[in-house]
């Protein structure tokens, strides 16, 4: 068995802020969500997700996969999100044991709402902080890790 590469002092230093920040900012972008707009993270994700769609709906194991969620995790957050008639569900045309989740007009309206606080809250912790090298520089990072982590060369 190989000998672990430890991280240096100067690689231990980024990976814990990295660590820290992202916390920091799930948390402080998590409570805008809740405060401005009563809507909780995966709230906003599954509305955001369906609203950028043409028709506004998705397989349920898309956005499933989308989210990073299993199909019955997301199921039963779809059911809360039902109940407060932010999105509905339709049988699937092509295959009776999928499903299709749909953006209700509720649901539109909840994040037309949501989405001017959520980008402001974004810009004011991360973005307006970063010069625009080092956007540039977030946006390589980022997508060449998710492109490893997916195997998807385009990292998007």
């Amino acid at each position: 068995m190989d000998e672990p590469r430890w991280l240096d002092e100067r690689e231990q230093r980024a990976w814990r802020g990295y660590r820290r920040m992202r916390r920091l900012l799930d948390l402080e972008l998590s409570r805008q969500l809740m405060r401005d707009a009563g809507l909780s993270e995966p709230d906003y994700d599954v509305l955001s997700d369906l609203s950028e769609t043409p028709d506004q709906r998705l397989r349920l194991s898309e956005l499933a996969d989308r989210m990073l969620w299993s199909r019955s995790r997301l199921s039963h957050h779809l059911s809360r999100m039902h109940q407060r008639d932010l999105v509905t569900r339709e049988e699937c045309p092509t295959d009776g044991r999928g499903s299709i989740v749909v953006l209700t007009p509720d649901g539109r309206r909840a994040i037309e709402a949501a989405a001017p606080g959520h980008v402001a809250a974004v810009r004011q912790n991360l973005i307006d902080l970063l010069t625009p090298d080092e956007v540039a520089a977030l946006d390589a990072l980022t997508h060449r890790v998710i492109a490893r982590l997916t195997g998807d060369r385009a990292g998007t």
